[in-house]
């Protein structure tokens, strides 16, 4: 099959700090640095929000609960998260990006993407930015350059921590081709082990395989894969990017049905989302439930309040509810899932956030 044709040719920077949480925390504080450190809470639901490089060389990684994170890293020392320090540094952050190029889709507190077609050179835009991030924040990054938002995005992981990837288009579709199919953005795990079933374990077993038969495993998504495989990828950088919904969810090896085992096993789902909601900076006023039984039918249940979800606590505590109303469960449960949706950005959201503190608006099915 012959290969897509090319999108038109742009300039694209993808900037990821390096463990930013856990950086920030070791900038703040000089005893910490050089120690393996994870941002988060060490008690028994606890979840690692970041991971310093140090506690990552023992395996500990974000989302991880922290009792795996202690067990792998003896010596692991935990802090509390300080979401405002972090949301002060990504402001930082942001205006300088806003001095290089108003083509700026933000994707949390700590990554963007940037488009710098009208530079000269990308590759000199990239490196201007990461100097000035380190001598206004005292932290580095990294970055990606390329021709697209998929090669970019790539690049900006190949060196860290605090490098700096060009993938020029001449060398597009064989970095591509040689990439683990796992390392694929929008390729999870469980995308990733289908793949494999079907003898697909890299950009050029992807690449050669029949779209029709890709589509058929795979749906809409088989076309951004296959074309993503020839180095191809036409999204443009969105600054008015918005996120629908932001989640976390767990699949269990042993089914729930006891109501208290299930609320027990929320919390630390809660905890992961409301990171990844943090992270991006958002406030939300929906709280999703998802519940999956052991005959795979799926449930959602949501929530939406007058005024964005104030902390964790608040929506931890809209999921234990939701989740309460559907207690006692008719037959076991092999995953729960927890978000947040209904966002207003921080800056046109006038009203006080409430949280709970309201009665609910709406609840949907």
């Amino acid at each position: 099959m012959d290969a897509p044709p090319a999108p038109p040719l742009r300039k694209i920077i993808h900037i990821d700090m390096d463990a930013f949480y856990a950086s920030v925390e070791q900038r703040d504080d000089p005893a910490l640095r050089g120690r393996p450190l994870a941002v988060g809470y060490a008690g028994p639901r606890g979840v690692v929000a970041a991971a310093s490089y140090e506690a990552r060389r023992f395996g500990v990684r974000s989302a991880m609960a922290s009792s795996t994170a202690r067990r792998k890293c003896p010596e692991l020392i935990f802090v509390p998260p300080r979401f405002d320090a972090y949301r002060a540094v990504s402001r930082q952050i942001h205006a300088i990006f806003a001095d290089f190029t108003s083509l700026i889709e933000p994707l949390s507190l700590d990554e963007a993407y940037l488009d710098v077609t009208g530079a000269d050179s990308a590759t000199d835009v990239a490196t201007r930015i990461r100097a000035r991030i380190r001598a206004e924040t005292g932290l580095t990054a990294s970055a990606g350059v390329s021709y697209n938002k998929f090669l970019a995005k790539i690049a900006s992981d190949q060196n860290k921590p605090d490098g700096l990837c060009v993938v020029t288009p001449r060398q597009g579709a064989a970095f591509a081709a040689a990439l683990p199919v796992a390392r694929f953005h929008g390729v999870g795990p469980k995308t990733a082990a289908r793949m494999a079933q079907l003898g697909i374990h890299d950009g050029a077993q992807l690449r050669d395989y029949d779209l029709a038969a890709l589509h058929q495993h795979f749906g809409k998504a088989a076309a951004y894969y296959h074309a993503a495989a020839h180095g191809h990828d036409d999204r443009p950088v969105r600054p008015d990017r918005e996120h629908k919904s932001i989640s976390a969810e767990r699949t269990f090896d042993v089914d729930l049905i006891r109501p208290a085992d299930l609320i027990a096993a929320l919390e630390p789902i809660a905890d992961a989302a409301w990171v990844r909601v943090e992270r991006s900076g958002l406030h939300g006023r929906t709280v999703t439930l998802k519940v999956k039984y052991a005959d795979f039918s799926i449930m959602t249940r949501s929530r939406s309040f007058a005024a964005p979800v104030a902390d964790l606590r608040a929506f931890s505590d809209a999921g234990a509810a939701l989740m309460n109303a559907l207690c006692p469960v008719p037959r076991g449960v092999r995953l729960l899932g927890l978000g947040l949706s209904a966002f207003h950005h921080p800056a046109q959201d006038g009203a006080r956030q409430l949280g709970l503190a309201l009665p609910p608006v709406t609840e949907r099915t």
